[in-house]
C-alpha cells in the first residue's frame, strides 16, 4: 500500500470560503490540486486571488479553466446588468439574487470531477455556505450529495467502484466561523478577494452582497478584515 497522501481537487475561486476549504484539506492530509474557472466573470482580480491563495496554500499544482458563461449572461456577475448594492438582510435573503450565476457550481464540479479522475483524485473540496449565503440553490446540503451521487453513477472511476466524495466543509459554518478557523489553519485573508464590483485598483466596493456577508463576518469574529475597500 502507498504512503502517498491522497488527492483532491478543491475549487479555488480566489475567495474567502476557497481560500479556508484550501487550507481544511490541506490539514487534513490531502495533496491539493487547485482548480480555477475564468468563466466571463465581470473583473479579473478573482483569478489573480486565486493564483495567490493556490500558492500560498500549498496546492501541488493550480489550474485555469476557460469556460465562457457570457454566452449565456442572465447573471449581474456575467452580463451587462447592474450589481445589487446596499442590501439589508432581509433584500439578501429574499429569493434568489441576480449575482446568481445559472448552473455554475454544476458545471464547475463537472469539470473539477473529470480532472479529478484523471489525477486519481477521489475527494473534491468546495468552498459552499448554506448560512451566510445569498439564495444561491447550488450552495445547499441537498445540492452536494445529489452531486456526489452523480459523481458516483457517471465516471468510469465510480462504475468500477471508487467512492467519490464531496466535500463541503463550510456548509452549515456562519462567515465567523468560517473565518476563526481559517485564522487558526494560518489562512492569509489579505491574498483573498471577494467583491462582485471592484473598482480599476482592484479594491473591494464594500456594498455589494459579498462584501456586506464579509464585512460583517469579520466583525462578527472580532477581527479587521485585511483587505482594502474603496473610501466610503
Amino acid at each position: 500500500m502507498s504512503d502517498s497522501p491522497r488527492r483532491a481537487v478543491v475549487l479555488v475561486s480566489g475567495g474567502l470560503d476557497s481560500a479556508t476549504v484550501l487550507a481544511i484539506a490541506r490539514s487534513q492530509g490531502f495533496d491539493c490540486y487547485a482548480i480555477s474557472f475564468d468563466y466571463g466573470q465581470r473583473h479579473r482580480q478573482e483569478l489573480a486571488a486565486a493564483a495567490r491563495v493556490a500558492t500560498a496554500g500549498g496546492a501541488t499544482r493550480h489550474i485555469v479553466v476557460p469556460v465562457d458563461l457570457r454566452a449565456f449572461g442572465g447573471s449581474a456577475l456575467t452580463d451587462a446588468i447592474d450589481v445589487p448594492k446596499d442590501r439589508d438582510e432581509a433584500a439578501m435573503s429574499a429569493g434568489i439574487p441576480i449575482t446568481y450565476v445559472p448552473a455554475r457550481n454544476t458545471i464547475f464540479l463537472s469539470l473539477a470531477l473529470g480532472w479529478a479522475e484523471v489525477l486519481g483524485a477521489r475527494d473534491l473540496f468546495i468552498g459552499v455556505n448554506a448560512v451566510d449565503y445569498s439564495g444561491y440553490p447550488d450552495c445547499r446540503p441537498e445540492f452536494v450529495a445529489a452531486f456526489e451521487r452523480l459523481a458516483n453513477l457517471a465516471t468510469k472511476a465510480g462504475v468500477e467502484g471508487a467512492r467519490w466524495t464531496v466535500q463541503a466543509p463550510l456548509i452549515e459554518l456562519t462567515k465567523a466561523e468560517i473565518i476563526r478557523q481559517g485564522v487558526s489553519l494560518g489562512v492569509d485573508y489579505s491574498l483573498t478577494h471577494s467583491c462582485y464590483d471592484p473598482d480599476a485598483a482592484g479594491q473591494a466596493c464594500g456594498h455589494c452582497d459579498s462584501c456586506q456577508l464579509r464585512l460583517l463576518g469579520f466583525a462578527d469574529a472580532g477581527l479587521t478584515d485585511p483587505v482594502q475597500y474603496q473610501p466610503r
